[in-house]
């Protein structure tokens, strides 16, 4: 197989409070607040992660949560400086950073940008008062407003916005409102999820009423258009950028690229050889520290107790098929089909019969050179990737 980009995500497990729908690791923030010992703890764990796992250089770089700003500039800064020692960075290196309003100031914004944060992606959601309530979220619309207009002051020139529609009480004018309010903030990226419900979470043990199909429809067909008028690109299902502002690392993830990931319960993926390693992270952030602690440092990285932090599995040959279709039949103009071969490393006559099944039902393209999900596809990607099952 061809070298295979690799990027870093990096998760930061705590948030200022646990928000009813989230299903990702993450937990309130202690007020004894670990940030030193935990920054350590990532240090320690990409150097063990690298004895696994060589890698020349790094494609891109996600600060991922959990809240990651609730940790200062400072330990940003010590953390990827210690990142590039260990692992070149890659030319114009995309560096993206999670941020939420009401963990962020004018000032903290200028020194995580001198760290190397190049990419925010601010967790807004929504810009109404009531959605925010509901959603348990610890900021309010001025409180958004004002963080985007200082990462602008900041002189951030690549910021994604996470917008969610589908909330329990919301309209197509709700969703119409939040989008011209973000559009007038000047983004390059927007993030517009649908929610879901995920039965580990608050929402998922008492199920909000949700709009019913025909209105989420309504909703996504009205996300489509806007953004489209408004010069925004659909690169992925829930994806919108101005030209040349998709973001590098989630592309590496649905192009099949690999990934080190480090912090607790932080998914990583990596090709050794002929396989391809998935590998998970210690999910609770105390037992986490506690085995970096566990560890001693050498010059050659960490090897005592480093087996404690993962569990680890090799992607079996027949699930690959499925595995990278799930990932790149997410992109509105699907991949190249010789990526198949590169990052799986099987022959594209390996699926011919179900490639030929899904262009039959009309859910891919009949195209020579490209793996193109049709908009049937894109609308009903479950039962598209059901064939390569």
């Amino acid at each position: 197989m061809k070298t295979i980009p690799t990027s870093l995500y990096i998760h930061f497990p705590w948030c200022a409070k646990k928000c009813p729908y989230c299903d990702f690791n993450s937990y309130a923030a202690p007020k004894n607040f670990p940030e030193k010992e935990y920054i350590n703890a990532l240090i320690y764990d990409l150097q063990s992660d690298l004895n696994k796992f060589p890698a020349k250089e790094l494609h891109s770089i996600f600060l991922g949560g959990g809240t990651p700003s609730l940790f200062s500039a400072s330990a940003i800064n010590k953390l990827l400086c210690e990142i590039n020692k260990l692992i070149n960075f890659m030319q114009d290196l995309e560096i993206t950073m999670e941020i939420n309003p009401g963990t962020c100031d004018q000032q903290k914004l200028i020194d995580l940008r001198a760290a190397g944060i190049n990419r925010l992606s601010i967790g807004v959601q929504s810009f109404a008062p009531d959605k925010l309530k509901i959603l348990g979220r610890i900021h309010n619309k001025d409180d958004a407003i004002n963080l985007i207009n200082q990462a602008h002051h900041a002189k951030f020139k690549n910021i994604n916005l996470d917008l969610i529609h589908g909330l329990p009480t919301q309209t197509c004018q709700d969703v119409l409102d939040d989008l011209q309010t973000a559009l007038k903030l000047q983004p390059t990226h927007l993030s517009c999820y649908q929610l879901t419900i995920e039965k580990n979470t608050c929402f998922g043990r008492n199920p909000p009423v949700l709009p019913d199909e025909e209105n989420i429809l309504l909703m996504q067909q009205q996300i489509n258009e806007i953004l489209a008028n408004a010069g925004f690109n659909k690169y992925e299902i829930s994806n919108y950028c101005r030209s040349d502002y998709e973001c590098q690392h989630n592309l590496n993830y649905w192009q099949f690229g690999d990934y080190l990931a480090i912090g607790a319960g932080a998914h990583g993926k990596f090709t050794d050889g002929k396989n391809i390693i998935r590998y998970i992270k210690n999910l609770d952030p105390n037992d986490y520290m506690s085995s970096s602690r566990a560890e001693k440092p050498s010059s050659r990285g960490l090897t005592a107790g480093s087996s404690c932090r993962y569990h680890s599995e090799r992607i079996e040959k027949s699930q690959l098929p499925l595995e990278f279709m799930l990932n790149a039949l997410r992109l509105i103009n699907g991949v190249p089909k010789e990526l198949f071969t590169q990052r799986t490393g099987l022959k594209l006559e390996t699926i011919q019969n179900q490639l030929n099944q899904a262009i039959d039902q009309g859910f891919i393209e009949d195209n020579p050179q490209q793996i193109k999900p049709t908009p049937r596809g894109l609308q009903f990607l479950n039962q598209c990737l059901e064939i390569f099952v």
